[in-house]
């Protein structure tokens, strides 16, 4: 539903557009409470980035991804929840440009500024790092040329569910050592 959201807005838009997609088969993000997900993905993707998995409060953690790591993400915060009782909300980010536009109160409700947040990309982590904020961390490729099925460069390069929840928990752990040391710096 996104990609074609995407395409609509492409169609549409009075700027240079560019619309990166995948080969492999991508699981759709299932609709938000009350609604559909072509009705979640209209409205959202054409604020730059939106909520596409609600925490149910304040997020102990937000995921934010660009594109087919969406899916990746919403399969490791299922694990996230149902294993470690967090909070978790995930962010799909179609547009930085679009996603700055957006009102103040906006954006810090996607992306709030005081939760750890933790990106996810198969491209530069750079691509993200605007978003996750100074605190956050990036999860990206720096690398480019490998040859296989998908499946085996997903597990070999850690694009698998079990390698985002280690990632996020060290992330975490790393997150409030580094919000102690602030404190106590005064």
């Amino acid at each position: 539903m996104e990609t074609t959201v995407a395409w609509k807005m492409a169609l549409e838009a009075k700027t240079p557009v560019g619309l990166i997609l995948t080969r492999q088969p991508v699981t759709d993000a299932p609709a938000l409470k009350g609604s559909t997900r072509y009705q979640d993905a209209l409205q959202g993707a054409a604020k730059g980035a939106y909520i596409v998995h609600e925490a149910g409060g304040k997020p102990d953690l937000v995921m934010v991804a660009n594109g087919s790591e969406v899916s990746l993400l919403l399969e490791a915060a299922e694990k996230l929840v149902k294993e470690k009782g967090l909070k978790i909300q995930v962010v799909s980010a179609i547009s930085e440009g679009l996603f700055r536009e957006q009102t103040p109160e906006y954006r810090e409700s996607v992306l709030p500024p005081t939760v750890p947040t933790l990106g996810w990309t198969a491209g530069l982590p750079v691509a993200l790092q605007g978003l996750v904020g100074p605190l956050g961390k990036v999860y990206g490729m720096e690398r480019f040329g490998a040859s296989a099925p998908f499946k085996v460069l997903d597990e070999k390069f850690g694009y698998t569910a079990s390698n985002v929840v280690a990632v996020a928990e060290r992330y975490l752990s790393d997150f409030k050592e580094a919000v102690r040391k602030l404190v106590a710096a005064g």
